[in-house]
């Protein structure tokens, strides 16, 4: 018994070391976009432009922020259907779930602990649930990419910002590809193409997402995916209009495009640092001063996350859920798996 876990013991702590370092560097990125943005944002000022707001456009924008989500479990709902039909509050219930430990715990957990918890109250087994999630990443990558290229034609980008776009649009076509063809083609022809022996697991994502890929539903899901996508618009478009900020609606488009960029590469809970750079930073592309910028990025997180926050902790309320044990459990059965393949 002790020879079998020993050679485990220096992997696992490697891991965590990674793990933890990880979370190190990300943390210490998000400080220092925090602190570019906090220079000269002019705080005291904040508080008297959160008053003159126009409050009817902000409470819209909220209503809107929380409701785009329902279009999420509608596409992942669909996605599941050639497996088992779940139910639409399912899928619903373990999104917000998710979000709420998006914003909690580092590293964007949120995605692994809605994948488990799906599958927990439905009968999908954990496999497939990452197979979908891999897909709404894909399809997400796809329209991001599409409102990308538009966003050239509106504006000079961040060099970093765009820079990175062009190495996601690279990796999203290479992925898409690989995908597509997991997705059509049979396991012995994928073996055939690529000529090596996958791990078990491997095997096991490849036979899931065949079985999604020869849905009618799959293309009903990658349309969704591009409302879903353009209805993300509306929070940041309405808080624009409610301060009143003299900029057209190509900003707040442009500022989805950047932020969803940015949201690809892992950072500190709830986005904190890199969300408030990226919105500034679009911002004054469009002409607006800079402490004014960097004030509504502030505005901007807080009306786009502490309501996500809310409606994650009171999913969890009433399903009696404890997120520590839960994201505990979705690590713990999501390494047992790939051990077990």
């Amino acid at each position: 018994m002790s020879t079998q876990l020993a050679p485990l013991r220096p992997v696992e702590s490697t891991r965590k070391l990674r793990s933890w370092l990880f979370i190190i560097v990300t943390n210490v990125i998000s400080l220092i976009c925090m602190a570019w943005v906090l220079n000269g944002a002019g705080l005291n000022q904040i508080w008297g432009e959160v008053q003159h707001m126009h409050y009817a456009w902000v409470l819209v924008a909220v209503l809107a922020d929380v409701c785009v989500y329902l279009l999420h479990g509608w596409r992942w709902k669909l996605l599941l259907t050639p497996i088992e039909s779940v139910r639409f509050t399912d899928t619903v219930e373990a999104i917000y779930v998710g979000l709420f430990a998006n914003e909690v715990l580092p590293l964007r957990a949120g995605e692994l602990i809605r994948c488990f918890l799906l599958s927990k109250t439905s009968e999908v087994p954990l496999s497939v649930t990452f197979a979908s999630a891999l897909i709404e990443r894909i399809f997400d990558g796809v329209w991001l990419m599409a409102c990308f290229f538009v966003c050239l034609h509106m504006g000079r980008l961040p060099g970093v910002l765009l820079k990175g776009g062009y190495i996601l649009g690279v990796m999203i076509v290479v992925v898409a590809i690989v995908l597509a063809y997991a997705m059509y083609a049979k396991k012995q022809s994928l073996d055939l193409f690529f000529g090596m022996a996958w791990p078990r697991w491997f095997n096991t994502l490849i036979e899931d997402l065949h079985l999604i890929g020869h849905s009618r539903y799959l293309y009903l899901a990658f349309l969704v995916s591009g409302v879903y996508m353009m209805c993300q618009l509306l929070p940041i478009y309405f808080l624009v209009q409610a301060n009143d900020l003299n900029v057209s609606w190509k900003a707040s488009f442009t500022m989805l495009v950047l932020l969803r960029l940015s949201s690809v590469v892992p950072q500190a809970p709830g986005n904190l640092g890199p969300f408030q750079w990226v919105t500034a930073r679009t911002l004054m592309m469009f002409g607006l001063g800079a402490g004014h910028a960097k004030r509504f990025s502030i505005i901007l997180w807080a009306v786009v996350t502490i309501p996500l926050i809310v409606i994650g902790f009171i999913a969890l309320a009433l399903e009696g859920i404890n997120m520590t044990h839960l994201h505990r459990e979705a690590t713990a059965a999501a390494s047992n798996r790939q051990n077990r393949d």
